[in-house]
């Protein structure tokens, strides 16, 4: 039986080496002896409890919809502040992993600050990271399904999701965020919008549309969108 313990952090994957183990893994199918020599040899000890802890709570998410979590590095974090800047209001982060996003968006000035994530271990986890920031009860981490969450009084919104889901969530922040809202994705742009800014290079670009844009230049289409 496992014990949840601030110790487990230490298990925690440096941001870099998620990434490049994600993109050597991609296209390859990894079953749980593999993903354990993987850990063994490799000594990424966090995939082992990524498998035995984190993967259970994608069961309550249709498949199709899932989201694997890698957090975000400091220079991805800065970008998408980068394009947030001298902007205020509510700032919410769809699928917040271990909440960095939301804690950098609170010491900039956004509030309130709020991370939707299913997961519950990365909520603690999150706490756990508000609570060692002096930020514990100033930002919010709640247990809600992105896909359920109403957006109508959002106006700015970061999400670090996989180019699976980009192509759905388009049409729910479509449906529901107001014309003044901008939305800030990292590693993947949004499938379907033009950018208002980017900022950036590889895993670390950062792409800002802006939803008053994006519906204008819908209108303008003569072929009008799929989205």
């Amino acid at each position: 039986m496992l014990i949840w313990s601030p110790n487990i952090l230490s298990l925690s994957m440096d941001p870099e080496d998620a990434e490049q183990l994600a993109a050597e893994m991609q296209g390859e199918s990894v079953n749980g002896w593999g993903l354990f020599q993987m850990a063994a040899g490799t000594g990424l000890a966090a995939y082992v409890v990524w498998a035995g802890i984190l993967m259970p709570g994608f069961r309550r998410v249709p498949l199709k919809l899932q989201v694997p979590y890698i957090p975000a590095n400091a220079k991805q974090v800065e970008n998408v502040m980068l394009l947030l800047e001298g902007r205020t209001g509510k700032m919410v982060d769809l699928g917040s992993g271990d909440g960095r996003i939301v804690l950098e968006a609170y010491r900039r000035g956004f509030k309130p600050a709020i991370g939707y994530e299913l997961n519950p271990w990365l909520l603690r986890l999150s706490s756990y990271r508000a609570w060692k920031a002096g930020c514990y009860g100033k930002v919010s981490y709640l247990r809600e399904d992105l896909w359920k969450v109403n957006l109508s009084d959002c106006t700015n919104v970061t999400v670090f999701l996989a180019p699976s889901v980009l192509q759905l969530l388009e049409r729910k922040l479509l449906t529901e965020l107001p014309d003044e809202a901008r939305v800030v994705a990292g590693r993947f742009p949004l499938p379907n919008w033009m950018p208002t800014h980017m900022t950036g290079h590889g895993l670390n670009r950062a792409w800002a549309y802006d939803i008053k844009a994006v519906r204008q230049a819908q209108q303008d289409s003569p072929e009008g969108s799929s989205v």
